[in-house]
């Protein structure tokens, strides 16, 4: 496969790349996909599937972390982290599952209403691409969004009102769930609806252009990063940003986070070619496929895509593939999947995968996690105390942003808003 952007090169099984080589320089050949399919694949058979699959693929994005297994002693320049940037990692990805642990509780003892996604298992992906921004820069989500948002720095007790439909919340209690948003922090939203954030991204990517380039911001570098799934990647909406992105450079990276599943349809049932990635190099973009239950694996590959925007080099396409550890949402009692499936990804936990890098290379002790662990403890009840006492939005609330006139319906007759008459809610006839 060749483009104008770059040719294609296949490298041999296991190789590393050279340091006059860089990783979005070449086409990365994936791993094969292990996700059952409808017709109850057996692992056995996924496995088998696998190996057919990588006789001509490289299938390691970051060969040096793989391939580090020895118990010997690593010199400093071989590590890919240091010390605080492995506790920095470790610190957020806790987090994030710490926080969906306690949301599902919450949600059971009814403090939670409507669905639900958790983030459990993906956390390498979040952690990976958003440690690595500036404050500036932009994230677009989905409605499994709230991990997304703690790792851009949104309190967690924002997170948690905002879950809890408080006031205090990030939103004021009106967005939920599915609709985390944060000016502050450039979070520009969770969306509902697959496909809805990705025009939303490029737009800010856009924005950014413009601005360094029409309006001579020469400091103005913001990226965007857009966060999807396997099942939007059969949407329009997806391939008309791709072209567009490639088309004018824009700064922003398409972030996949395949967890092979489409609530309950196999991404192997869903689509004709699982290879997400190809679709990059078809727009004339690098498209790369990364280990997303690997933090450290999807970091190198985010340093890479980022650094590209920076630059101007334009946008890129990765395909992180990962597992989610719970339901399509709290509401899904996850009866699809195989159980074969879901034990293997347990066995890949992230989280356990850090720690063990980070013991092996002597970075950490154990006594230094636990006191991240204890903090993070304490701030997710503490998140939870917060949102429990605050208070619920005035009804006048209503219907503030969502129609032009900030107010609802505006004046009436007598010169006073609509949504402020007692009898504003007793039906919409008379409105």
């Amino acid at each position: 496969m060749a483009t104008s952007f770059f040719t294609a090169k296949v490298l041999p099984l296991n190789s590393t790349r050279s340091a006059d080589k860089p990783l979005l320089g070449q086409v990365l050949l994936p791993s094969s996909f292990l996700g059952s399919s409808a017709h109850k694949l057996s692992l056995n058979n996924a496995f088998s599937l696998q190996s057919q699959r990588r006789s001509n693929a490289v299938v390691a994005v970051s060969d040096v972390v793989k391939d580090n297994k020895s118990k010997s002693k690593s010199s400093i320049s071989n590590l890919l982290i240091t010390k605080e940037e492995g506790l920095e990692l470790y610190e957020d990805m806790v987090l994030g599952r710490a926080f969906e642990d306690m949301c599902a509780q919450m949600y059971y003892r009814g403090k939670m209403f409507g669905f639900v996604h958790l983030y459990n298992g993906q956390e390498a992906v979040s952690t990976g691409f958003i440690k690595l921004l500036k404050k500036e820069d932009s994230v677009v989500s989905t409605y499994r969004d709230h991990v997304h948002a703690l790792s851009k720095g949104v309190p967690a007790r924002q997170v948690m009102s905002e879950l809890f439909g408080k006031t205090t919340g990030c939103c004021r209690g009106q967005g939920g769930s599915m609709h985390m948003f944060s000016k502050e922090h450039n979070v520009l939203g969770g969306f509902a609806f697959i496909g809805e954030g990705i025009p939303v991204a490029t737009g800010a990517a856009f924005t950014s252009k413009y601005r360094r380039e029409v309006l001579k911001e020469a400091d103005c570098d913001h990226v965007t990063l857009a966060f999807f799934g396997d099942g939007t990647c059969n949407n329009g909406q997806f391939y008309e940003c791709l072209n567009m992105a490639a088309l004018w450079k824009l700064p922003i990276i398409f972030v996949v986070e395949n967890n092979l599943w489409a609530i309950g349809m196999s991404h192997l049932r869903s689509t004709s070619d699982p290879e997400i990635w190809k679709k990059g190099p078809a727009f004339g973009m690098p498209g790369v496929h990364v280990d997303g239950m690997d933090v450290l694996k999807v970091r190198e590959v985010a340093k890479e895509a980022v650094g590209r925007a920076r630059r101007g080099e334009g946008p890129t396409l990765v395909e992180c593939e990962t597992y989610r550890f719970r339901g399509h949402s709290l509401a899904d009692p996850d009866e699809l999947r195989d159980p074969a499936e879901k034990n293997h990804y347990a066995t890949r936990d992230p989280i356990t995968a850090l720690k063990k890098y980070m013991f092996e290379n002597n970075l950490v002790n154990e006594a230094e996690l636990k006191v991240i662990d204890k903090k993070i403890d304490e701030l997710v009840e503490e998140s939870v105390e917060f949102a429990d006492a605050s208070p619920v939005p005035a009804r006048n609330q209503l219907l503030e942003n969502v129609f032009a006139d900030p107010r609802g319906f505006g004046i009436g007759p007598d010169g006073r808003y609509r949504c402020e008459d007692p009898k504003f809610t007793e039906g919409t006839a008379q409105v």
